[in-house]
């Protein structure tokens, strides 16, 4: 255990002492990301606000052929300005951005709606542009109040009750909770979490493995009194050590960010408070070893520190698949679903963010099924660094 000792408090000092490899470790992963995730969140609801509650201008030509229409629609706040010439030049102001959107009320309208013929208008909007896409959205919702406001007033000018084209009320009730809505938006916090982790011993799992190979270190250290064994378990603790602070550091900045973001105008209150951050750190502690174990193991294959960077690029994203594939697909924590590292402590997570009753045969599956494959990772890297390959 001494023997232990010594080799993990000197990898400790030797990583300490690299400023700036530390500095991207502990600063880049833990920090950066949720500081970004923070300003790209603030300005996605920045502009959903003001998209709800700005006036829209929308561009109509044959504003004259419908003017009961235009004063409906400026009471949905949208103003009405004018639009190109003809049809052939709101497509191509359409196409070419000069508007979002265009709406060609054609002379007919008028006759075809004293006839109780269904009038028909044209709405020019681009699908590919999402600014564009959202106005079209807010005019054709306009012009279905107004295509409903019109039928219920022809069926009372002939004495017919305009509830019975309404047959069904449907009253929506949503049962969520603001800590559960809130989960929508930030469930994709364990994936920084996680990336941040692996981040924070990459550096020292390839500078004690491919980086002493390189140096030419390794053939002196490994004529020490020490077994490879001991050798590789406290390489592997270390980077343990620096992944664990990474983690820590990632689950206080996301702390600390949330409470500059305006989720209440949403709706939305994130469970995520003092007692949460430590549960989250614990319940994440088993991955660390796992990660470590991994990132050591693929390191010690490669022969240089290029080379260890270009492989531990992939493994860094790996871990990281199963949540993007589970945030896609919307799935509920299952039994089997525990025994996926990364995966299960995904859903735990959002749980906790949800602010909902945790499973805790759950948690002990994730915990202990994590547990096992990072001491079998650990178990192989001590077994492939006895090969007389090592050295190159």
């Amino acid at each position: 255990m001494r023997t232990l000792l010594t080799v993990f408090f000197k990898e400790i000092l030797d990583n300490l002492r690299d400023r700036r490899t530390l500095a991207s470790a502990l600063i880049m992963g833990p920090i950066f990301g949720p500081v970004l995730f923070a300003v790209v969140i603030n300005m996605s609801i920045d502009r959903a606000l003001d998209d709800a509650e700005s006036t829209m201008e929308l561009p109509v030509i044959g504003q004259e052929h419908a003017p009961n229409l235009m004063r409906f629609l400026e009471s949905r706040n949208i103003d009405i300005v004018d639009g190109p010439e003809d049809v052939n030049g709101a497509s191509d102001a359409v196409k070419s951005g000069l508007h979002d959107v265009v709406l060609v009320i054609p002379e007919s309208f008028g006759e075809q709606l004293a006839d109780t013929i269904p009038a028909r208008v044209e709405l020019f909007s681009d699908e590919a542009n999402s600014q564009g896409e959202k106005e079209a959205r807010r005019a054709r919702s306009a012009l279905r109040g107004y295509n409903q406001q019109l039928a219920g007033i022809r069926l009372s000018a002939r004495g017919v009750n305009p509830l019975l084209l309404r047959p069904i009320n449907i009253d929506d009730i949503d049962v969520s909770t603001p800590s559960g809505r809130s989960a929508m938006l930030l469930g994709m916090m364990s994936y920084f979490f996680i990336f941040a982790l692996l981040m924070g011993g990459m550096y020292l799992a390839i500078d004690t493995t491919a980086g002493e190979r390189e140096r030419g270190s390794l053939e002196p250290l490994l004529s020490l009194p020490v077994t490879r064994g001991q050798l590789i378990l406290g390489k592997i603790f270390a980077a343990c050590v620096f992944m664990a602070a990474s983690l820590m550091l990632s689950l206080l900045s996301f702390y600390v960010v949330l409470k500059f973001m305006p989720l209440e105008q949403l709706g939305m209150t994130p469970n995520f408070g003092i007692p949460v951050v430590i549960a989250a750190f614990f319940l994440l502690l088993p991955f660390i070893l796992l990660g470590a174990s991994l990132m050591t193991l693929v390191a010690s294959f490669t022969k240089s520190y290029k080379e260890a960077q270009t492989w531990l690029s992939v493994v860094l994203i790996a871990p990281t698949l199963p949540i993007l594939v589970v945030s896609i697909l919307t799935l509920r924590p299952e039994l089997e679903l525990m025994f996926i590292p990364s995966l299960s402590q995904h859903l735990i997570l959002v749980d906790m963010v949800k602010n909902e009753p945790l499973n805790g045969l759950h948690i002990a599956i994730s915990v202990c099924s994590t547990l096992v494959f990072g001491a079998i990772l650990t178990w192989v890297c001590a077994r492939l660094y006895r090969r007389e390959g090592l050295l190159g």
